[in-house]
This record gives structure tokens, C-alpha cells and sequence, in this order.
């Protein structure tokens, strides 16, 4: 009847330290799967802030653009008004 009972108790140990070690796995994904989590969210926020600082440059070479437009208009009209 010992042997029946020691080798339950053996059975039962070797049970739980595999439980033991699938917490231990568990919390192992869970550490992974929250820096892959982490590493997403920084990818697509730096594509969002290369996004926005692409936006700025075509608003920044948009408005250089119709300065020098403005300044080729102006100087079109003082030709003109010298000719005059």
C-alpha cells in the first residue's frame, strides 16, 4: 500500500512541476508577445511621424513655390509698369 501511495505522491510531484513549467512557458509567451506587441506600435508610429514629416516638407516646398511665383508676378508687373 506504500508503494501505491509513494508512487500517487511521485505521480502528483511530477505533475504539478509541469504545471510549473507551462506557467513558466505561458509567462514567457506572453513576455514575447508583448514585445512584438511593442515593436509594432513603434514601427507604425515612426511610418506615422515619417508620414507627417514628408507632409511638411511637400507643404514646406509648396509654399516656396508660390513665393517664387509671387515674386516672378511681382517683378512681371514692375516691368510693366516701367514700361509704361
Amino acid at each position: 500500500m506504500k508503494k501505491i501511495a509513494l508512487a500517487l505522491v511521485a505521480v502528483s510531484a511530477l505533475g504539478l512541476a509541469a504545471c510549473g513549467d507551462r506557467a513558466a512557458d505561458t509567462n514567457a509567451a506572453d513576455t514575447n508577445a508583448e514585445a512584438t506587441v511593442n515593436e509594432a506600435e513603434a514601427d507604425v508610429n515612426a511610418a506615422e511621424a515619417a508620414e507627417n514629416a514628408l507632409d511638411t516638407a511637400a507643404n514646406a516646398i509648396d509654399t516656396a513655390g508660390e513665393a517664387v511665383e509671387n515674386a516672378a508676378d511681382a517683378t512681371g508687373e514692375a516691368v510693366e509698369n516701367v514700361a509704361d
